[in-house]
C-alpha cells in the first residue's frame, strides 16, 4: 500500500483485516487503518503507533521509511491501545528515542503498559513546539476529543495537521468507499458526545493555514477542505446535516411495522426524503448515524413489560448519550391493553435540547384499524 504525502511526511500505518467489531460494537466491513506517520527534519518524529498485533509489520514499516536511520522522537497524541499498542516494542528498537506527549497520557502509560518513561520523556501542551531542523511540531490540546490527553499536531512548513481521532472513518486505506458515510458513523458512534470540544478544536485548528489532514483513522485528506470542515461543523453542532425523515421502529407481530410502512409511503407520495430502519435487525451504529443526519424523527415500537421494546430503549439511550437536539420528534406506540410507550419514549427524550414534538401521536390496539390509520395520515400532514 502507498499512501502518498510528501517528501517529508511518509505513511507507515497498517490495514487491519482481521478485525469484525471495532471497540467492540461497530460492525467494520471493510476493516479498518490504523495510521502512523513520519516526519523527516534533521531529526524525525514518528507520529503515533499502531495497535499490538500489527507491531512488527509497523515496525517494518518505519525502518524502510527511515532508510536504516534511528528515529528522535516519538509523538504519542492519543492513547487508545489502537494507536498506542506498539509504544513498548518501540521504546525497545529505539532505546535513544525520546517519548513525546501530554501530561495525562503518560499518567495513562503506566496503567496501560506499567511505564511513563521518566527518563526520556518530554511533557508538552498548548502552543509547545518540537524543533526537528528544517519543520516544527506545534501541539494543540484536544481535550476530550475524544478522550482526555489528546493532542494534535501542526507541521507548518507543509501546511498539515496531525488530527489524531478527528477526521476519522471506518474502513482499510487498501478499499475504496465514500468518505461521508463511514466518517459520519464514526463521528456519531465514537465523537458524538463530545460536540462543544470539537467545536472548541474547530475554532483552534481554524486560525492555521491547513492544506492536509492526517488523521488516525482513514485516509488522509488534501485539496480542498471545504467539504470536511463543513460536515464536522454542523455535526458537532448538533444541526441536522439534510432535510427529510428517519423512521426507527421495532415490531414484535408486525402491527408496528405495517404501520410504519404506510407512514412511509404517504410521505413518499409528497417526494420527501424518507429511510426506515428495524432496530432489531439493522445495525445499531447505522441508526444513530441517520438519527443525527436528518431533521425529523419518528419513533414507533410497541409497550413491553410495562416499558419499551429493548431494542429501542438502546436506541434512545444511544441518542441522549451523544446529546441528540435540534430535532422534530414523532411517536408511534402499540398495546394490546395499556399502551404506554409513547410516554416513555418522551420521558427518556425530555432532557434533550430543543426538541420539538409533534401535536399528534399515533396509537396503536394491536392492530392498524380506521382509528389508527386516520392518525397515520394526521401525523403525515403534520410531518410534511
Amino acid at each position: 500500500m502507498s499512501v502518498k504525502i510528501n517528501g517529508a511526511v511518509k505513511y507507515v500505518g497498517v490495514n487491519d483485516h482481521d478485525i469484525d467489531l471495532f471497540e467492540g460494537q461497530y460492525v467494520v466491513p471493510n476493516g479498518m487503518a490504523y495510521n502512523s506517520y513520519v516526519v523527516l527534519g534533521d531529526k524525525t518524529a514518528i507520529m503515533d503507533t499502531v495497535d499490538r498485533r500489527f507491531t512488527k509489520e509497523w515496525l517494518d514499516n518505519v525502518r524502510a521509511a527511515l532508510g536504516g536511520k534511528a528515529p528522535d522522537y516519538l509523538v504519542v497524541q492519543h492513547m487508545e491501545p489502537d494507536h498506542s499498542g506498539s509504544i513498548s516494542a518501540f521504546a525497545a528498537a529505539y532505546p535513544s528515542a525520546k517519548i513525546v506527549s501530554s501530561a495525562k497520557a503518560f499518567t495513562m502509560m503506566k496503567q496501560f503498559i506499567g511505564e511513563e518513561y521518566s527518563d526520556r520523556r518530554i511533557v508538552v501542551g498548548e502552543g509547545d513546539r518540537l524543533d526537528l531542523g528544517g519543520r516544527t511540531l506545534t501541539f494543540v490540546t484536544a481535550p476530550m476529543v475524544h478522550w482526555p490527553e489528546v493532542i494534535v499536531t501542526y507541521l507548518a512548513e507543509d501546511k498539515l495537521l496531525f488530527s489524531a481521532d478527528g477526521f476519522g472513518k471506518f474502513g482499510a486505506l487498501d478499499v475504496e468507499e465514500e468518505w461521508d458515510c463511514e466518517a459520519r458513523r464514526y463521528y456519531f458512534g465514537i465523537v458524538g458526545k463530545y460536540g462543544a470540544q470539537v467545536q472548541r478544536l474547530l475554532k483552534k485548528v481554524g486560525a492555521l493555514e491547513i492544506e492536509t489532514i492526517c488523521p488516525l483513522h482513514g485516509p488522509v485528506i488534501s485539496g480542498d477542505l471545504s467539504h470536511y470542515l463543513a460536515l464536522y461543523d454542523t455535526w458537532s453542532s448538533y444541526r441536522a446535516e439534510s432535510e427529510g425523515i428517519f423512521i426507527a421502529y421495532t415490531s414484535v407481530y408486525g402491527g408496528t411495522k405495517q404501520a410504519v410502512n404506510l407512514l412511509a409511503d404517504r410521505l413518499r407520495e409528497k417526494g420527501i426524503k424518507v429511510t426506515v430502519t428495524d432496530l432489531a435487525r439493522d445495525d445499531m451504529a447505522e441508526a444513530v448515524e441517520d438519527a443525527f443526519r436528518y431533521n425529523k424523527l419518528v419513533l414507533a415500537t410497541t409497550t413491553y413489560n410495562a416499558d419499551i421494546f429493548p431494542f429501542m430503549r438502546t436506541f434512545i439511550e444511544h441518542l441522549t448519550e451523544r446529546g441528540y437536539q435540534n430535532r422534530t420528534v414523532a411517536l408511534i406506540e402499540n398495546g394490546s391493553w395499556a399502551p404506554q410507550a409513547a410516554k416513555v419514549m418522551r420521558s427518556m427524550l425530555e432532557g434533550c435540547k430543543d426538541i420539538t414534538f409533534t401535536d399528534t401521536t399515533v396509537r396503536i390496539m394491536s392492530a392498524l384499524g380506521e382509528e389508527s390509520r386516520a392518525m397515520i395520515d394526521k401525523l403525515a400532514k403534520e410531518l410534511l
